[in-house]
């Protein structure tokens, strides 16, 4: 073999160790390595809320405020490079942290969402509620743009809710909702074949219609529900049953009205609630703080994922989004589309 053929396969297995160790080390970046690290120090599923004061004052007099923004959902963390509106575990942790924290007085809790999941909704009620039961502290409320089916069951427990007139809420109530795109694939020529171990395995799944019967089970989980979110506003805000389901047939409500139904108390903004609390329980020294998610792993207490710097690419974000996505229908306390 000539000089030539020599320095090609040298060239050639240089290029091949290269291209393996470049596949290699780019596999590794876009595993989450810092996991095993989590794992290791039990801290995989804990979530750590750091405070932010907003105005100084006594330290052993404080209110917490807090902030519900965006769909109330259940959907992850927040990472350096993608942004989640709402963090469900992390506001969870936030109350979670009130009730183990006796320098906290009061809270101002403002809502500005649609609401959402009828899990994730209850979850914050039961919290809010055990923080009255146990810390004996007022909690008020101020609303946003909307606080609107789940944005006002968890607002219903409040000692006072402040709106503005401009705020959508009400919507009290419960949807479910499915896509059926049985005659679109019988127009496109595409046939479902199921195999199933009860007549009703498949029903509201999207595939076919759902029958009489099958809308008639639906119906009823619905109802449950409805009956639970009116018996929630009669407690939170000392109501009748005949008062709550007055305006409790899903209808939106602006600031004014919802005033005049007895679901809000005061035409006001989020300053004017603190300002109220603070006069209403003497805590006009009190130091006004925030939490902020500090995140859930070693990972994000460095900053950032390494994965996130090599991955995925938009083909795999759309596969993973592909394979996520689930078309389950879910009981949702909801006002609007989702």
């Amino acid at each position: 073999m000539n000089t030539k053929r020599w320095f090609a396969l040298l060239a050639a297995v240089v290029l091949m160790g290269f291209s393996i160790g470049l596949n290699s080390l780019m596999s590794l970046f876009k595993t989450d390595f810092f996991t095993s690290f989590d794992e290791a120090l039990g801290l995989e599923s804990s979530v750590v809320v750091n405070e932010t004061v907003v105005e100084s004052g006594d330290f052993d007099s404080r209110i917490a405020s807090l902030t519900v923004d965006g769909t109330i959902l259940d959907q992850g963390s927040s990472t350096f490079f993608e942004e989640v509106t709402y963090d469900h575990q992390a506001f969870v942790a936030s109350l979670d942290a009130i009730l183990e924290d006796e320098t906290v007085k009061g809270i101002v809790l403002h809502v500005n969402s649609p609401g959402g999941g009828v899990i994730e909704s209850a979850e914050i009620h039961s919290k809010l509620v055990q923080i009255k039961e146990e810390r004996q502290i007022p909690i008020y409320v101020s609303m946003g743009s909307y606080a609107a089916s789940g944005g006002y069951y968890i607002a219903a427990p409040a000692d006072k809710i402040y709106a503005s007139k401009e705020t959508i809420t009400g919507s009290i109530g419960v949807i479910m909702q499915a896509i059926n795109y049985e005659k679109l694939a019988e127009k496109v020529g595409i046939e479902f074949e199921t195999i199933k171990s009860g007549e009703h395995k498949d029903m509201f799944s999207g595939a076919r219609a759902s029958t009489a019967e099958e809308k008639a089970m639906l119906q009823e989980m619905i109802n449950e529900s409805y009956e639970e979110f009116v018996d929630i506003v009669e407690q939170g805000r000392g109501m009748t049953e005949a008062e709550v389901k007055r305006v409790a047939d899903g209808r939106i409500l602006g600031g004014t009205q919802a005033m005049e139904a007895g679901l809000v108390d005061e035409i006001g903004t989020k300053e004017d609630a603190i300002a109220a609390l603070r006069a209403d329980f003497q805590l006009e020294d009190a130091e006004l703080f925030e939490y902020d998610s500090a995140g859930d792993s070693l990972a994000s207490l460095l900053g950032v994922k390494v994965s996130s710097f090599f991955g995925p690419t938009p083909e795999e974000k759309m596969l993973q989004k592909v394979l996520s996505t689930s078309n389950s229908p879910r009981m949702m306390y909801l006002y609007g589309e989702f």
